[in-house]
């Protein structure tokens, strides 16, 4: 169901991608953007919506999981072949087959059914848990950013923090509401890996200084 906070969490999804997108096609380059977490938030997205092709729910929501997954997959076309001489991969180092290893294992313990859609629900939720830690170690490598990155990065953070606030109004306010313990525990997960990077945000950006990180 749709509320305040879960409207805002999906709009600042979307507005994370168009930052995204933006950066990338205004500079010409795809300086300062992980390959390895576009990567995965592309897994992330194609394991989670693949009940688009058989099962609607809305317009909205049809729209959005095909949003999701084209735009993923624009964005990795975009850092692979267009802009691919602007990608640096000696400090996009991270080795994702942690991460997938990680979130395979987390599907296949927690997960309330065993078939292969809720195996894949799970992974998925599991992985974007995690997703941006190739971004974010990139970024911890370099030492800085350019401002328009370090907005997408915080987008991603605070959409899935309104997420979290999205569940607890539920738990509040809608009697038969039933927590979803994995999504709110892996969400929990993604927004402390976040809570650093918001606080520099903070003192950084919001304040008008250079954002760096201590390498």
């Amino acid at each position: 169901m749709l509320n305040l906070f879960r409207l805002s969490a999906d709009l600042i999804h979307l507005l994370s991608i168009f930052i995204l997108l933006a950066k990338i096609k205004q500079s010409r380059s795809c300086v300062g953007i992980s390959l390895k977490s576009q990567i995965l938030y592309c897994v992330v997205f194609l394991t989670r919506y693949v009940d688009v092709i058989y099962v609607f729910h809305s317009i909205y929501n049809t729209c959005m999981k095909i949003f999701f997954i084209l735009s993923s997959i624009y964005v990795i076309y975009l850092m692979k072949s267009k802009f691919k001489a602007t990608y640096d991969p000696n400090l996009d180092t991270f080795r994702n087959r942690y991460l997938v290893l990680f979130a395979a294992i987390f599907s296949l313990i927690f997960c309330y059914d065993y078939t292969v859609v809720e195996v894949l629900w799970s992974f998925s939720i599991w992985l974007e848990s995690v997703a941006i830690l190739p971004q974010l170690f990139m970024l911890q490598r370099t030492g800085e950013a350019e401002t328009i990155t370090v907005h997408y990065i915080f987008a991603l953070g605070a959409y899935r923090a309104f997420y979290l606030l999205n569940w607890i109004y539920r738990y509040n306010f809608e009697p038969n509401y039933t927590i979803d313990w994995i999504a709110s525990t892996a969400g929990l997960l993604q927004t402390i890996l976040y809570s650093d990077f918001f606080y520099i945000y903070y003192i950084k950006v919001v304040k008008g200084q250079k954002f760096e990180l201590p390498k």
